[in-house]
């Protein structure tokens, strides 16, 4: 396996993110860029160009768009996804990170562990998801499919 080296995020027509969303941000890009595990498969017994990738996620037309490219600038793949599919489980992640962030405020520990549960089960959710849809475009471990779950919801969040 191969990895990204560089992510970018087109957020440019997105309204300004929460503070927690924006937090949410950091941690997942670096997260990924410390550690990721990224591939593209042959397709059709061409060979594609090899990793490290630069990769840029953006929603254009209501699609998610991975924009992967080599270090070197050279266009190794560009695949659109249905965004309907995360619809709920990101709409489910909120949910669950709005009720995280107040408990955190208010709350004891072991109700926040319990809602912290609750968070980390739906974010293994949309990882799954994200790995189902890109099933023969990319090849992600669960750690990089979870974080790149992350950064959907931050852009599906203004998106």
């Amino acid at each position: 396996m191969t990895h990204i080296a560089h992510i970018e995020l087109d957020d440019a027509n997105l309204p300004p993110p929460t503070p927690e969303i924006e937090q949410e941000r950091r941690v997942a890009m670096f997260d990924l860029m410390e550690e990721n595990s990224f591939s593209l498969p042959n397709r059709d017994d061409r060979p594609l160009p090899k990793g490290p990738y630069n990769l840029g996620l953006s929603i254009r037309e209501k699609r998610l768009v991975f924009d992967v490219s080599t270090e070197g600038h050279e266009k190794a793949a560009e695949f659109h996804l249905s965004l309907s599919p995360f619809r709920q489980v990101v709409k489910d992640y909120f949910q669950i990170c709005k009720s995280y962030f107040d408990a955190v405020k208010t709350l004891p520990p072991s109700q926040i562990e319990t809602i912290d549960m609750a968070r980390r089960g739906i974010h293994n959710e949309g990882a799954r998801i994200l790995q189902e849809r890109l099933e023969g475009k990319a090849e992600v471990d669960d750690a990089t499919a979870r974080r790149l779950f992350t950064l959907i919801c931050v852009l599906h969040f203004g998106g």
